[in-house]
């Protein structure tokens, strides 16, 4: 299943991330490609604040840690591969672990653990258009990640 939204401001794509964030469940991947600065933070910043209620603010890339995790109902794992050298760093991550565990795992410039993906994720596409609008393409692979497609449509189409 596929869906293509736009996005006209950080704020537009904070809120789908918070609609898809309020709808993930236990061992849900989340795997975010795009350029640097195309959203991929903003939409972060609004699954973490609905999945786990950390502030916005408080929410940033773990460049140079790698990897941050977040207590909640559900642990938050949030990757980002931006530095990683090859396949091989993942391990030493402990990335199968979060990847196919119980939490909820989000990797950024998950292009570059093609291959480590568990077949069932969502795949977001994020592609500037303007100064402040970017496309969000979502790819969704599995009963409960197109369920989650179905939600983030029904909020974008404003159904109760």
């Amino acid at each position: 299943m596929e869906l293509t939204v736009l996005s006209g401001s950080p704020q537009a794509t904070i809120r789908y991330g918070r609609v898809v964030g309020s709808a993930l469940g236990p061992g849900t991947v989340i795997g975010l490609i795009g350029e640097l600065g195309s959203g991929k933070t903003c939409f972060i910043k609004g699954l973490t604040a609905a999945l786990i209620g950390i502030a916005e603010e408080d929410v940033t890339s773990p460049t140079f840690t790698f990897m941050q995790e977040f207590a909640g109902t559900l642990p938050l794992y949030h990757f980002d591969l931006y530095r990683i050298k090859g396949l091989a760093d993942l391990s030493d991550l402990g990335f199968d672990e979060c990847a196919y565990g119980t939490g909820v795992t989000v990797i950024e410039w998950a292009d570059r653990a093609e291959g480590a993906l568990p077949p069932e994720c969502i795949i977001i596409y994020f592609e500037h258009i303007e100064e402040n609008s970017r496309r969000l393409t979502f790819k969704a692979c599995g009963e409960a990640n197109e369920n989650i497609l179905q939600k983030l449509i029904h909020e974008i189409e404003g159904g109760p």
